[in-house]
């Protein structure tokens, strides 16, 4: 008995490390699905629109028929955030995101994404939503890790090297359909303007996470919410897409790998990533959501050597393993961050407070404590709820 507890505890502190970690894998396969896409020449504003059509499809039942007696009533400053959503996520972010991949490579992409916790460290201080008490080690690290991180994404993007083969990869076969671009001077891919839209696509990322943090506060039914921004951002990409594309047959789209790429960015990469990072950035904050890109740049580089026949550079090798160091760092401090704000409200709940002339004392009966482990005579460590009220003054 009390070995299932011990595993249920441990599941559950364990389960949002776990559907991170999940999340970069299927972001990593959206990178190399979307890059074959748009390589056949597939509009990455039709790819958008298709995108996120398919996310409020798949979303939107379950939000209508689960969250039908909790959804919120949405106010108009509300309206007004989740239009915003839509706008920083599925138009600005996405839109740029793969404008900038068609210039450079999934690798790379991925690489300057990863300065995304170190801007949602910088903005969650400036917005309160992180303390930053530089006495503190973990405050230390942080901001330590922020820094390490902005410089390996300095050294992926300025600093290239020697190509790196792994095990033989040059010698691999590739899908037919993908041909691997020209890497020779006369066909240099345009990394500077790539990296431009990249940076602004990943602020434009961090944003909305900030935003969302904020409007989950008032709008707690993540599915409901997912929806509706998800529908929103269809229905202001569709207007992006006929300014930007003139051409009719864009919106063309058979059985092939540019449905694939629609449905499975849409799916997986925007209703269920939108989903999970609102429930996690609950319990956790923006800042842990976004510690784990590294993740997702270590394996599309593998996927990318061995499927699209990318070359690996020195470079991005020693670059990774500093943004690794560097956010992981900060992981670390969040980390210890969490343990102590949950220290302080357990010593708060049994202290008494003085509200109104109303002395109380809340301890809750029956609750184990989960992340700081109490043990005494091998028994987990119980609360018990007494309330003592004693007459306000006269």
């Amino acid at each position: 008995m009390e070995g299932d507890k011990c595993c249920s505890s441990l599941f559950q502190r364990c389960k949002p490390y776990i559907a991170m970690i999940s999340l970069q894998f299927g972001f990593a396969g959206m990178n190399i699905i979307t890059k074959v896409s748009l390589n056949r020449g597939m509009s990455h504003y039709v790819l958008v629109v298709y995108r996120h059509a398919f996310a409020t499809a798949a979303i939107a039942p379950f939000a209508i028929v689960l969250e039908r007696k909790i959804r919120p009533r949405i106010t108009f400053l509300m309206f007004i955030q989740m239009f915003v959503l839509g706008l920083l996520g599925p138009v600005i972010d996405q839109n740029l995101y793969y404008a900038g991949l068609k210039f450079t490579s999934p690798t790379y992409s991925c690489a300057i994404s990863n300065i995304l916790p170190a801007m949602t460290f910088v903005m969650a201080v400036i917005f309160r939503m992180e303390k930053l008490d530089m006495r503190k080690l973990r405050c230390q690290v942080k901001l330590i890790g922020t820094i390490i991180t902005v410089g390996g994404a300095m050294v992926m993007t300025l600093y290239k090297g020697q190509v790196i083969n792994i095990l033989g990869s040059q010698y691999m076969h590739h899908p037919r359909n993908y041909a691997p671009e020209n890497t020779t001077d006369s066909g240099e891919k345009d990394w500077v303007k790539g990296s431009i839209l990249l940076i602004v696509a990943t602020f434009a990322w961090s944003s909305f996470f900030i935003l969302q943090a904020v409007t989950l506060r008032q709008y707690s039914a993540q599915l409901s919410l997912t929806a509706i921004v998800c529908c929103l951002g269809t229905l202001q990409s569709i207007a992006v897409t006929f300014v930007m594309e003139t051409k009719p047959n864009v919106w063309n789209i058979g059985w092939d790998m540019n449905l694939l790429a629609a449905a499975y960015a849409g799916i997986i990469s925007s209703g269920l990533t939108y989903y999970v990072q609102g429930i996690v950035m609950q319990k956790k904050g923006p800042v842990f959501v976004t510690a784990f890109s590294p993740l997702m740049m270590i394996i599309v580089a593998i996927m990318g050597t061995f499927i699209l026949a990318e070359k690996l550079y020195l470079g991005g090798v020693i670059g990774a393993i500093l943004i690794v160091i560097g956010l992981y760092s900060v992981l670390w401090g969040k980390n210890k961050e969490n343990k102590e704000i949950e220290a302080e409200t357990i010593t708060e709940g049994t202290k008494c407070c003085v509200e109104n002339g109303v002395l109380e004392t809340v301890i809750e009966e029956g609750v184990e404590i989960n992340d700081i482990e109490m043990q005494k005579d091998d028994e987990p460590a119980k609360v018990l709820r007494v309330t003592i009220i004693s007459a306000p003054k006269v």
